[in-house]
């Protein structure tokens, strides 16, 4: 993390602020670091390689807070220094639910499933898209308006569940021709594609007071079949930090509920969702639970899941 880049930054949005630190967060892939000033509130910074992307998230991160009540912390200003795309951000206090998350009481983190879950369906309430896949900013226009990239959703679907089997390393090549016969026998549906926030999850939320506080991930949005996000959503809040996860699952349907119909969730979703939560980007398996379980044991978890997912 470039510390001396971060108070550039700030220099050139707040130039009559004193910085008293910047503080590099080892958290998420992209370079961030919160810049505390003397006599101001603190700020986040983050950089990215793709400025578009950084300005693509600040415009669905404001439209967020328009529409929702998720506690999305506001991004206030976007922009480009040497080669690199940075947004700053208002700095929210907060436990990090990842490390706090398994160790709540009961009710406590049935509460927080709840939220979760309502908070995914206000998403979905307030954003219907036209079509599934990445989001970027419309050519023409308004500038903060944003739209798919894939007309064809099914076609999304399959593909997106795809590359998420063929990501998963060998020790799960006695599932892999299951999982794409699933893929392949998926009956085609036209719900309406909604906002698919692919990392809401604790790991990306602060929380104070057994309510969440900030959720603070919104990078590279996409949509999707809102059955996926359901199904994601409940496999990172539930099946990810407890051993019995049923009560949180009806926690998240339960505040899902509370703001719109629940879709229905077929093996498809599921199969999807455990994919594409088993392994990252660079193909290498995460680790659920906290503390974190060794690789063996995670790859034993994905896999049972995986084989829960699939049909009879």
């Amino acid at each position: 993390m470039d510390t001396a880049l971060a108070s550039a930054v700030v220099g050139t949005h707040f130039p009559g602020r004193a910085v008293a630190s910047v503080d590099p967060l080892s958290a998420g892939k992209r370079p961030t670091a919160v810049v505390r000033f003397r006599a101001h509130p603190a700020v986040v910074v983050q950089f990215s390689a793709d400025g578009e992307r950084v300005r693509t998230e600040a415009a669905l991160v404001a439209a967020v807070r328009e529409r929702t009540t998720v506690p999305a912390p506001a991004v206030l200003a976007t922009g480009t220094r040497e080669g690199r795309g940075y947004a700053v951000s208002e700095y929210r206090r907060g436990a990090d639910l990842h490390t706090s998350f398994a160790d709540s009481a009961p009710p406590v983190r049935r509460s927080l499933a709840e939220q979760f879950g309502r908070y995914l369906g206000e998403l979905h309430a307030a954003f219907p898209f036209e079509g599934c896949g990445r989001l970027v900013r419309a050519p023409d226009g308004d500038p903060n308006a944003l739209v798919a990239s894939a007309p064809d959703c099914h076609r999304w679907l399959v593909s997106y569940g795809r590359r998420a089997v063929d990501r998963l390393p060998a020790a799960f090549d006695p599932l892999r021709d299951r999982l794409r016969d699933c893929l392949d026998a998926a009956a085609p549906a036209a719900p309406t594609p909604r906002l698919f926030p692919w990392d809401l999850r604790p790991g990306n939320a602060l929380a104070a007071d057994g309510a969440v506080r900030a959720v603070v991930d919104w990078e590279r949005p996409m949509t999707a079949p809102p059955a996926l996000a359901l199904a994601k959503l409940a496999y990172l809040v539930a099946d990810w930090y407890v051993p019995e996860p049923a009560p949180l699952r009806r926690a998240v349907r339960r505040g899902y509920e509370a703001v719109r119909p629940v879709p229905t969730v077929a093996p498809v979703h599921r199969v999807v969702a455990v994919a594409d939560s088993a392994v990252d980007s660079r193909a290498t398996v995460t680790n659920p639970g906290y503390p974190p379980r060794e690789r063996d044991a995670a790859v034993a978890f994905h896999r049972a899941s995986l084989s829960a997912a699939l049909p009879d």
